[in-house]
């Protein structure tokens, strides 16, 4: 069946090869990270804790960043690190930044532009101000590339 009005005649079925019942919300499945055993249970809170008060601040921040819990789903564990998380970005001093993000390799950058979106959505007294500190240094070592991966990545913080 051919038509010579221009239009393209759509009563055809074969160009329907795309099973989209397949894409269903009842057959998502989300990836399991560790499959359920051995989840990451993040930062452990006393040894962050110990760094920060040697005044090993930018070993606190590695530390915290290696060991977020981004593939969990307890939901606990996850706003805990971030507290935690948020508590060593509060502690490190404006001018001490730079030194800190020389240390992270490109995966913990984008961990810690998690942790400073994070903390964009449930702010304490005064955090607002120095995240936003800490984006624009991070925006200045990793570029726009950093926040896309960020905004696009299934794994929260």
């Amino acid at each position: 069946m051919s038509r010579n009005d221009g239009k393209k005649d759509t009563s055809a079925s074969a160009f329907r090869k795309i099973d989209v019942d397949q894409y269903s919300d009842n057959n998502f499945k989300e990836e399991d990270a560790d499959g359920g055993v051995g989840a990451p249970t993040g930062p452990d809170e006393n040894e962050i804790l110990t760094l920060l008060s040697q005044g090993k601040n930018a070993e606190a921040l590695v530390s915290v960043l290696k060991s977020a819990p981004l593939g969990c789903k307890n939901q606990q564990v996850k706003d805990s690190a971030r507290n935690l998380t948020q508590k060593v970005l509060l502690s490190i001093k404006s001018n001490q930044i730079d030194d800190c993000l020389a240390q992270l390799d490109r995966d913990s950058v984008d961990v810690l532009m998690k942790y400073i979106y994070r903390g964009f959505e449930i702010p304490t007294e005064g955090s607002s101000s120095h995240l936003l500190i800490w984006h624009e240094k991070v925006f200045n070592i990793s570029g726009v590339g950093c926040i896309v991966r960020v905004f696009s990545d299934s794994k929260r913080a």
